[in-house]
């Protein structure tokens, strides 16, 4: 095959969202936000592709990655771990949640993503459920009053369920 054919099929979940948005270069936050379901991060050669599909520079399209936080520009688990900080939850516990998760998935604060790609582990200032706290959300689903033993409990039932 052919280096341009390998770089369109390679390419070819990202033509088909930048072809729902017309090329619209006015949609690149959502261009963005699609692709990054896809491949669970923003990888460098396909922000360029998407650059050259808008007709934009490189530079614009990583300065909109790199400025939002919901965009990663690194590779995440398919399971991402949001353990809320904020004063609600950092007061009822939830730097202990972190701890025994970070623990028990052999991740610090530097490694966050396990080896197996599964799990990402990441502190975040507010997920705005303080009556709820301590609170931490799984691929967007919100679980509260959560202990760390409540915490382990959710890994290893995903984990379970992974295996099957």
């Amino acid at each position: 095959m052919c280096p341009e054919c390998k770089a369109a099929r390679k390419f070819e979940t990202v033509c088909q969202i930048l072809d729902k948005h017309q090329r619209d270069p006015s949609k690149l936050i959502p261009i963005l936000q699609e692709v990054q379901k896809v491949y669970r991060y923003l990888p460098e050669e396909v922000q360029a592709y998407i650059a050259t599909g808008l007709g934009l520079s490189p530079a614009r399209v990583y300065g909109v990655a790199s400025f939002y936080a919901n965009f990663s520009l690194e590779p995440k688990g398919k399971y991402v771990v949001h353990i809320c900080d904020g004063t609600a939850c950092h007061v009822k516990g939830s730097g202990l949640i972190k701890e025994r998760l970070l623990s028990k998935l052999n991740l610090s604060s530097e490694k966050i993503t396990t080896e197996d790609m599964l799990f990402t582990v990441e502190a975040v200032s507010c997920l705005g459920a303080c009556g709820l706290a301590p609170v931490v959300t799984i691929n967007e689903k919100v679980y509260g009053q959560v202990t760390p033993e409540k915490a382990e409990e959710l890994i290893d039932a995903i984990a379970a369920q992974e295996k099957n």
